[in-house]
């Protein structure tokens, strides 16, 4: 059970760091606008799946490993920045990326939640943040592995809530969009250049800045 006061203090910072734009957030929007709403929802619900596996690799202590050992930080970031730059790729070669189509089907739903599952899990940055922030809201007396899985569960579920949120009202400007060339070729070249961007920047990440 974690104390009202804990919560207090939480849940502002957990909902202001879920908000901040990054490679899940821009991904879920990207989702959102190019297959619409429940393609979104599913790049949410893989991004806080992530959450989870972040969360249960701190509680274990994985992502001190992560935190401590330069080998391992390098060689999950170099994974995940060139997971991130494939995606900018593909997102910049697929003319056909922001077609208004029929709503999606179950497999690109599946689609959705894999990649976004994968950018979170391969950013060995979200790890070593889990194991830093969340210590920080553990009150003394009480199980420390507890405490920390309910954090980053609460973490988790914050940010799947802010992430369906946005695949909500992105999905709405869906047919505004398509329906334009260039607005819909202006939004692949920028969703492309952000999502190589994150790549390129955690490729050059030192463990010393997380």
């Amino acid at each position: 059970m974690i104390e009202p006061s804990v919560l207090f203090a939480f849940v502002p910072a957990a909902l202001a760091l879920n908000v901040a734009p990054g490679p899940d957030s821009i991904y879920t929007l990207k989702r959102s606008v190019s297959d619409g709403r429940a393609a979104g929802v599913a790049a949410a619900a893989g991004t806080s799946t992530g959450c989870l596996v972040h969360t249960t690799a701190a509680v274990l202590g994985l992502s001190a490993v992560l935190k401590a050992s330069a080998l391992a930080f390098t060689a999950v970031k170099i994974v995940g920045a060139a997971y991130l730059v494939y995606l900018g790729i593909g997102t910049l070669r697929n003319r056909d990326e922001f077609e208004l189509t029929p709503e999606t089907n179950s497999q690109t739903h599946g689609e959705s939640f894999r990649q976004a599952f994968a950018i979170n899990v391969l950013n060995p940055k979200v790890a070593v943040f889990f194991l830093a922030f969340l210590p920080q809201f553990v009150q003394p007396g009480g199980s420390f592995a507890a405490q920390i899985f309910a954090l980053g569960v609460l973490f988790g579920t914050l940010g799947f809530c802010y992430q369906s949120l946005l695949a909500v009202f992105s999905s709405k400007a869906r047919r505004a969009i398509t329906e334009h060339k260039r607005v819909s070729n202006a939004l692949r070249y920028a969703s492309a250049s952000v999502l190589v961007g994150f790549g390129v920047k955690l490729a050059f990440e030192e463990r010393s800045a997380v």
